[in-house]
């Protein structure tokens, strides 16, 4: 979809063609003399129209007003949340309909701001994303502009730019996690970054299966035995800064199908294994939006890439592996492959010197229990780390929740055979996977977001949703415009992981 931000008042916005006009009413609406004013504070009159977040009321050929077709939506308090709802549910309905051009109307909101705009723009995305890659005859959707309206541009402009670029790479995250696992293999994984590698301050290595044996990435090796296909081990630098800067590193689990392996999956839901490379493409996203931003930092993307699969070359229950980091690892459940591929991932994020890591990855069903599909699992001994990572999550409206990591919890991944266990017993799932990643990341800031129940949807609904590249994004531009001694508060507590690390290993 084609996005323009015009400023036009409310008498102009009456004049305008357009096939479709939706208008964001909120509570407290006092009314105006232009026709639109009228008829919004007829309907909230007459009580045809609530003011609760996403209730509607369409006319047709309303006199005075110029779009054909006018949707008045309650917008509630005008939060970014309810605005999100409202244009949402009026473009969802718009959707079905022959408007190919519509305008959004924010002018009757009150404190227009930034995020209020960017939350317009993103739930006209989302409601008209559709995926047809796959499709012989896919159906096509007619809204194909939409035109948000505002009093003034300047105000808003920064809010407009990110909400296209967070479009752009939720759109590619979306598309790549939802392609079949056929058409989505470490190669075709691997193909989508060089192309990203064309665009502006960007540039990509993949590195093979020879490569990876020769660095010593043994646990990552072991994940990808069993597939024909071959792993991919993805570089993706986005050069904002001076050289100098130290990057922060986004590792992206990139499992792009998971039976399970010799620990096989039920066969019930297994086709939704395709979005276990949701973390990988949640960071082809999040480069794709910073193509179109340009900030000043410097980003460095990891995709460990391969098929979890159970053929006659794969890793078995009870064999033990050597990681990147020299660290031997008991593999008692081939279906925990993703802190596998992570740990060597993490330890060779080690070599960019960064000012912080964060893993992103589907990793556990114990998270989905935990926090269902509203927020993602975020784990980090690091305070300001987390934090930030918190406050990003806010801003953006993609929710995570802090979760913990004592060090008790790292008592059942001992093992007598090696120096840990890829897994503990089923209580604390999520928190015991964490803690075994946490062993490979000492000598940096580190977060892990657990994303296994906000990455996709089942059901009727099914498909992935982009999540969490507006948090990641945000999270980013914050770290832009940082004070220096927030920089220093997150190299300084790595320290403190550091020694959190080394008494989880003792």
């Amino acid at each position: 979809m084609d996005f323009e931000l015009k400023t036009l008042n409310r008498a102009l916005v009456c004049t305008e063609k357009a096939d479709a006009l939706i208008v964001l009413v909120p509570e407290g609406f006092a009314g105006g003399g232009d026709a639109l004013s009228a008829l919004a504070a007829l309907a909230i009159k007459s009580g045809d129209l609530e003011l609760k977040p996403g209730k509607l009321l369409s006319a047709y050929r309303t006199p005075g007003i110029a779009a054909a077709r006018v949707v008045l939506v309650g917008a509630g308090d005008a939060s970014e949340k309810n605005i999100r709802t409202a244009v949402h549910a009026a473009t969802g309905v718009l959707k079905s309909g022959n408007a190919q051009r519509a305008l959004v109307c924010l002018n009757l909101l009150p404190a227009l701001m930034p995020g209020s705009v960017r939350a317009a723009v993103m739930a006209c995305a989302e409601a008209t994303y559709a995926y047809t890659t796959t499709k012989s005859k896919p159906a096509a959707v007619k809204l194909q502009q939409a035109v948000v309206v505002v009093d003034g541009l300047v105000e808003v402009q920064s809010g407009f730019d990110k909400a296209i670029a967070l479009a752009k790479g939720m759109d590619l995250a979306k598309e790549w996690a939802n392609r079949p696992a056929n058409h989505a293999t470490p190669t075709l994984l691997a193909d989508a970054a060089k192309e990203l590698g064309k665009l502006r301050r960007i540039k990509t290595e993949v590195l093979g299966p020879k490569e990876i044996e020769k660095l010593g990435m043994g646990a990552f090796l072991s994940v990808a035995q069993g597939s024909a296909e071959p792993l991919r081990f993805i570089v993706l630098r986005y050069e904002g800064a001076a050289r100098g800067e130290a990057p922060v590193v986004l590792i992206g689990k990139g499992i792009t199908f998971d039976t399970g392996g010799i620990s096989i999956k039920p066969a019930a839901d297994m086709d939704e294994m395709k979005f276990d490379m949701c973390g990988a493409a949640s960071v082809l996203g999040v480069f794709r939006a910073l193509a179109e931003l340009q900030p000043v930092i410097n980003v460095v993307g990891l995709i460990p890439a391969c098929e979890n699969m159970p053929g006659d070359r794969a890793v078995k229950p009870g064999d033990v592996v050597t990681s990147l980091s020299g660290q031997t690892i008991e593999i008692l459940n081939t279906d925990a492959e993703g802190r596998l591929v992570l740990c060597d991932a993490l330890t060779y994020a080690a070599s960019f010197k960064p000012r912080a890591v964060v893993d992103i990855a589907t990793l556990t069903g114990a998270c989905v229990v935990a926090l269902g599909g509203v927020r993602s699992g975020l784990f980090s001994s690091n305070e300001a780390l987390a934090e930030s990572l918190a406050r990003a999550g806010e801003s953006s409206q993609d929710l995570c929740w802090r979760m913990p990591l004592d060090d008790d919890y790292a008592e059942g991944l001992k093992t007598n055979f090696a120096d840990v266990a890829n897994v503990a017993g089923r209580a604390g799932g999520a928190v015991t996977a964490a803690k075994f990643l946490q062993r490979f990341a000492a000598d940096f800031a580190w977060a892990h977001l657990d994303i296994a129940g906000t990455a996709w949807k089942s059901g009727q609904a099914k498909g992935a949703t982009g999540r969490p590249v507006p948090l990641l994004l945000d999270f980013l531009l914050a770290q832009v415009n940082a004070a220096p001694d927030e920089k220093a508060s997150v190299k300084s507590k790595a320290a403190k992981t550091r020694a959190a690390v080394a008494k989880t290993r003792a």
